[in-house]
């Protein structure tokens, strides 16, 4: 494949430009590993390194053109160089001129907030196939063209792999793609050049502060999805978190809300809940679903809006809403043969810990205990830590602290965090016990019949990451692993 140079710099703002356009770019790399001989490589300040610093070994390599922010001392002939303002945008731009401009040649609806992003993105997915369309999915779980399953890595991909995915989904016939947009991607651009049909914001609530640093960096991050909508796009917002207005203060697209407290344009009441389905009421008519929750009630009402938002017919998305089941480690029930009953579930901030075992407590009473399994993941914002151990503490009526992708750090050090944010009464209801492994099987074996076992902040990972080495460890096996 090659592409003329000067195509491919169109909708690009070049600050300066030295060389030959008139040229063709057999490839587009940001990765200086993988530049070939007349491609393209774009210099990106990286959160870990800065592509810059790598242009002089490129030059070497006979490449056709260098897209940077600052100019290198010297210049090689032959070579054609680039200068723009921010070069992680203008490689969103450019993938998407290398790839044809896919995101125009179907309807892209992405999905961002701190918690519900994977089980929305997914159900919109699921009920696009249930409305008899072909479809794709990329998000934290898995990436989907149609029923082919893709591994991910990241919740949001590189602009290279994202438009290279959504290529392929155009390549497959999908008439629609699904994503997750983290704060990370909003950021870092990866998602610049993507144009969207609809956009959903869940919720705003503590996380990734060791990357963003405040609050406000991590809100501002997630407005900037909302800020590149265009005019004929739609922008569904959580009218229930107070996050949800400022979201789209400054957006193009046409504003739609829902709520399960307050009038919004689309509304859900709970009318019964248990653990293995609630009766819900949309504007409304009532569904019966396979989810529990107040936290999966708010993930239904944005499925549901979206839907209708997107076009289907109303009465038949209603139907299709009894048909969804939950996404593979969300609120994920597995019963013992002895009666205990064992929730898996991804919960992995203070917000999402409450929703779960809130939910768990509203259905279950006070008569059952609650034992929650929970840790926090190194290399990650450490404020969080205390917050979370308090908030299983509070709602549980044994705690144990234990191991999460630990990472680079030690176990040991994340649960003395944990143990921060803990009273003494607290404390004295709380376990540590550093193998993930070993904490499960005692939660199992110290529970009593007819009450649960919370195994939170994993959720569907198949893996324990300790000192950069990644293990098979996956909660459901353990859990059933203990029925033996």
């Amino acid at each position: 494949m090659a592409v003329k140079l000067s195509h491919l710099l169109e909708g690009i703002k070049t600050l300066e430009v030295i060389g030959d356009t008139d040229k063709n770019i057999t490839d587009l790399q940001s990765d200086s590993r993988k530049v070939v001989k007349d491609g393209m490589f774009v210099a990106v300040h990286g959160v870990t390194t800065d592509g810059h610093k790598y242009i002089p070994v490129v030059a070497s390599t006979h490449v056709g053109a260098i897209v940077c922010e600052h100019l290198p001392a010297s210049l090689e002939k032959g070579i054609t160089y680039i200068r723009v303002e921010n070069s992680a945008e203008a490689l969103g731009l450019l993938a998407s001129n290398w790839y044809g401009h896919p995101s125009t040649k179907l309807k892209l609806v992405g999905v961002t907030g701190t918690n519900g992003k994977t089980t929305t993105a997914t159900l919109l997915y699921e009920m696009a196939k249930l409305e008899g369309y072909h479809a794709g999915l990329i998000s934290t779980v898995c990436n989907y063209i149609g029923d082919r399953a893709i591994p991910t890595t990241h919740t949001t991909p590189d602009p290279l792999t994202l438009n290279a995915l959504l290529a392929e989904m155009v390549e497959d016939g999908c008439d629609y793609a699904f994503m997750e947009v983290s704060s990370h991607a909003a950021h870092q651009h990866r998602i610049a050049g993507l144009k969207f049909a609809g956009a959903i914001f869940s919720n705003l609530t503590r996380d990734h502060l060791d990357y963003h640093l405040t609050v406000e960096n991590y809100m501002n991050a997630k407005k900037m999805f909302f800020d590149m909508l265009p005019a004929d796009a739609f922008a569904l917002i959580n009218l229930d978190d107070k996050s949800g207005r400022y979201m789209v203060q400054n957006t193009h697209a046409k504003v739609f809300t829902y709520s399960l407290r307050t009038d919004a344009d689309f509304r859900c009441r709970i009318l019964e809940t248990r653990l293995d389905g609630t009766l819900l009421s949309f504007n409304g008519k009532e569904v019966e679903t396979a989810f529990t929750g107040k936290f999966n009630a708010y993930n239904l009402t944005a499925v549901y809006a979206a839907s209708i938002l997107i076009g289907w017919n109303p009465e038949e998305v209603l139907l299709n809403m009894s048909k969804l089941v939950p996404v593979s480690g969300r609120f994920q029930t597995i019963i013992s043969p002895d009666g205990i009953t064992a929730i898996v579930d991804y919960a992995h901030t203070p917000d999402a810990l409450v929703n779960v075992l809130d939910a768990i407590r509203e259905i279950i009473g006070a008569g059952a205990e609650i034992t929650t399994v929970v840790g926090a993941g190194g290399n990650r914002d450490h404020g969080k830590r205390p917050m979370m151990a308090h908030e299983a503490a509070l709602r549980s009526d044994l705690v144990i602290l234990t191991s999460d992708n630990p990472r680079d750090e030690e176990p040991e050090a994340i649960i003395e965090d944990m143990k921060q944010g803990l009273s003494a009464e607290e404390m004295r209801r709380t376990l540590c016990i550093t193998d993930r492994r070993e904490a499960i099987r005692t939660a199992m074996r110290i529970t009593k019949p007819g009450s649960v076992v919370l195994v939170a902040g994993k959720g569907h990972e198949t893996y324990q990451e300790v000192k950069g080495v990644r293990s098979h460890f996956d909660d459901r096996e353990e859990i059933r692993n203990t029925f033996c």
